[in-house]
């Protein structure tokens, strides 16, 4: 569920170095020089990083700009959701895509069978979950799209979009304390959100009986 969520718009490197050192009582004997392979066996080689611990330090760094005077909140928002539109399974990307279009074309039930497939083979991506709580929100199946959030941030809890929308079913559903509380928390990760701070202020209208 993403920016204003208001029709819930269906709608990123750090690196480590390694440095090592020889232990004084690893040197070797006085007049020995180390054999080559020795050396290289003291120096265990780095272990490879999976591309999501990747994208993990990136929406780490990501999330930081969030927080800075003055920030392209867009430009930084539009590279955190391409991160959470990757996988390590190009095919779940490409599922993910595929669900995206039909939701957009207005193809709802071919939109929820790639999703329940995309969701079964790969119930580790959280943008899964929650391009299926937008089309359940979408349907008014609030009970069901609410549940798929909270896979969401089981998995993201950052995710700003799935926070907001939750506050939008929560209001809704007239649990007006429940929406703010979910609005508060997808601004406390994501200050920069403007149409969240609009629907808390309509939130105190609806409760001051204006």
């Amino acid at each position: 569920m993403r920016g204003s969520l208001a029709v819930l718009a269906l709608i990123a490197l750090l690196s480590g170095a390694v440095t090592s050192g020889a232990m004084a009582e690893d040197a070797p004997a006085v007049g020995t020089a180390p054999a080559a392979g020795a050396a290289a066996a003291a120096t265990p080689a780095a272990k490879p990083r999976k591309p999501s611990e990747v994208r993990a330090e990136q929406l780490d760094v990501l999330f930081a700009q969030l927080r800075k005077p003055g920030v392209d909140s867009g430009s930084v928002e539009d590279k955190i959701w391409a991160l959470w539109d990757a996988s390590d399974s190009p095919t779940a990307e490409v599922l993910l895509a595929q669900a995206q279009h039909a939701i957009t074309d207005g193809a709802p039930v071919q939109a929820l069978s790639i999703l329940n497939r995309l969701i079964g083979a790969n119930p580790d991506f959280a943008e899964a979950w929650n391009k299926r709580a937008t089309l359940y929100y979408m349907n008014k199946q609030d009970d069901l799209a609410l549940a798929d959030i909270a896979h969401v941030l089981d998995l993201e809890p950052r995710h700003f979009g799935a926070l907001a929308g939750k506050g939008m079913i929560l209001a809704r559903q007239q649990k007006y304390a429940a929406a703010r509380d979910a609005y508060e928390e997808a601004l406390a990760v994501n200050p920069t959100l403007e149409d969240v701070k609009d629907a808390l202020k309509e939130l105190d209208k609806v409760e001051q009986g204006i």
